[in-house]
């Protein structure tokens, strides 16, 4: 099981490859770990460059460069970690992804293949397309390099916030983030919180099964928290470490990314708002005097209809 000497050696591999994002004090005690102003626009991109150079380290990545497929952010990172380290790249994601997203990734020079409805299909796609050309298939977040590459957030986070906080929540789809977050704070006091969109649970319906299972995807947050099962991963760690799971609707989601716009001015996805909504829905309530940290991941969206109204 991933352990927080593996994500050490991932923030060793990476090294000044991300950036060190910042985090800003929203209140009394409440934080937020602004991971959206990440390479790429989320925090995959450690992930991704900890996988790419892993797999270079092993002697196993391939003439061909890299596949991965994605709702978005992990191609994203995907072509941004491949093209900073000079690899090709393709990568598939669903025909309903967002436009902003797919225009991204063509910027980054990766080659795009749009196909199926939602994740799971983008995925079956990429993974018979690196078989057939023998890329090395980079997923999105079930890997062992991915999450503790991912893990370096919560080593930083710690680092930043030397005085110590006790609960970080962390937006949720196949469970590379909090994985991650989990190995990274487990010799920690923290307690990590899965927040979920209620139309997209694809962590809660694992902890409630015991095992990951296929959920049903959709709502606002499905082109970044669309996972239709979550990762083995993310299941095994998520068990072991008896996280809290929680699940919040859309109309709480669409109203934490508006607040966190109107409030500090902030440019979020509806997936990344999905962790502040447990607080500004009442999904979640601190006890008294508990410091929260809310990570916000992702900024891969339209901004056009924060102004609306």
């Amino acid at each position: 099981m991933i352990d927080d000497d593996d994500v050490r050696a991932a923030a060793r591999r990476i090294g000044d490859r991300i950036r060190r994002t910042p985090v800003l004090r929203a209140g009394d005690k409440l934080w937020f770990k602004l991971e959206h102003t990440q390479h790429a626009g989320s925090f995959k991109t450690r992930g991704m460059f900890n996988q790419i150079v892993a797999a270079a380290t092993r002697g196993v990545l391939p003439s061909a460069g890299i596949v991965a497929a994605s709702g978005g952010n992990a191609g994203l990172a995907a072509a941004f970690a491949a093209r900073e380290l000079g690899v090709p790249a393709e990568v598939y994601v669903p025909s309903n992804a967002p436009a902003i997203k797919v225009d991204k990734l063509r910027k980054l020079g990766a080659s795009v293949v749009q196909t199926g409805s939602e994740y799971a299909e983008a995925y079956a796609a990429a993974v018979e397309w690196a078989q057939a050309s023998g890329a090395y298939f980079c997923h999105a977040y079930d890997d062992e390099d991915m999450v503790a590459g991912n893990g370096t957030l919560g080593l930083e986070l710690l680092s930043q916030l030397p005085d110590g906080f006790d609960t970080v929540l962390v937006a949720v789809g196949g469970g590379g983030l909090i994985a991650g977050m989990i190995a990274a704070l487990r010799t920690s006091d923290v307690s990590v919180v899965s927040v979920e969109p209620a139309t997209s649970a694809a962590l809660h319906a694992a902890l409630q099964a015991g095992g990951p299972v296929d959920v049903p995807v959709s709502g606002v947050a499905a082109d970044s928290l669309g996972a239709r099962r979550a990762g083995e991963i993310a299941y095994e760690l998520a068990r072991a470490a008896g996280i809290a799971s929680l699940l919040v609707d859309d109309k709480a989601i669409v109203d934490a990314r508006r607040r966190l716009w109107d409030d500090y001015r902030l440019v979020v996805e509806h997936g990344t708002a999905a962790a502040y909504a447990a607080l500004t829905s009442g999904v979640y309530m601190p006890a008294p005097g508990e410091r929260v940290v809310v990570l916000l991941c992702g900024a891969n969206t339209d901004p056009s209809d924060l102004t609306l109204g």
